[in-house]
């Protein structure tokens, strides 16, 4: 019987994931769910999985110390995306990889590779292939910012390049991206977003707002220490709480 983890921070798409798995490989058992990386290593000594489904992006540890820190018989499947890692390092180092959103039919492609145990790589044989990646990505790399969005529109997903985006704005769990003629609903809070843009290319001007800074023809100070800014290509002001007012104050 084969025992599988899923690591993944976003509620609905490890349910998502779950439901796919179920249809795909029915006699696959999920020993867990787990939303970070400590609790993903507190249920692999639990349950000593066969499998574990991780992200990259995850609050404390990255899904690549995660895996680099899992029982060595586990083998790993990465869930990224084209915006968060070069998927041409996974393709070189082989590892296996899903690119969100995942398809059914990739995913029944890595189903076929993992049941397959003739051609499939030994566990130990990855985990060193893990540890050279791991190595390769972090040793000395700049830090690895979105260059892409991904976004809902009615049904679909798109990809928003961030050089399109003049400002992002928090709705409640979510965040809108605003480009110059669209707004695009991004399924994550604020907060996170900001980690993985260049801070010196998007300033948080406020608790719920984040703008590129290219995108700022100007900046007017009120009396209370807080700005007004004037955008490029939107038509909208957007206001700087005080806490950041310091900003602008050579502008």
């Amino acid at each position: 019987m084969t025992r599988a983890l899923i690591v993944e921070d976003e509620p609905l798409l490890a349910e998502q994931l779950r439901g796919k798995l179920a249809a795909l490989w029915p006699g696959l058992v999920i020993a867990g769910v787990a939303g970070e990386g400590r609790e993903a290593l507190r249920l692999a000594r639990q349950s000593r999985p066969d499998i574990a489904f991780l992200d990259i992006r995850l609050p404390g540890m990255s899904g690549l110390e995660v895996a680099a820190a899992l029982p060595v018989d586990t083998r790993v499947v990465f869930v990224t995306a084209h915006d968060e890692f070069a998927v041409d390092a996974f393709r070189a180092a082989a590892v296996d990889y899903l690119l969100k959103p995942v398809s059914d039919e990739r995913l029944r492609a890595t189903i076929e590779r993992l049941r397959d145990g003739e051609s499939r790589r030994g566990a130990s044989r990855q985990r060193e292939e893990l540890l050279s990646l791991l190595q390769q990505l972090g040793a000395g790399a700049s830090p690895e910012y979105l260059q892409w969005i991904r976004a809902g529109l009615g049904e679909a997903t798109v990809l928003v390049p961030v050089d399109d985006v003049a400002y992002f704005r928090a709705e409640a769990k979510y965040t809108s991206a605003f480009t110059r003629d669209r707004e695009h609903l991004l399924r994550r809070p604020i907060s996170q977003l900001e980690q993985q843009l260049d801070p010196n290319r998007f300033w948080r001007i406020h608790r719920g707002i984040i703008v590129r800074v290219e995108q700022i023809v100007s900046a007017s100070r009120d009396l209370r220490g807080r700005y007004t800014l004037t955008l490029r290509d939107r038509p909208e002001k957007l206001r700087s709480s005080q806490a950041h007012g310091h900003l602008f104050k050579l502008m």
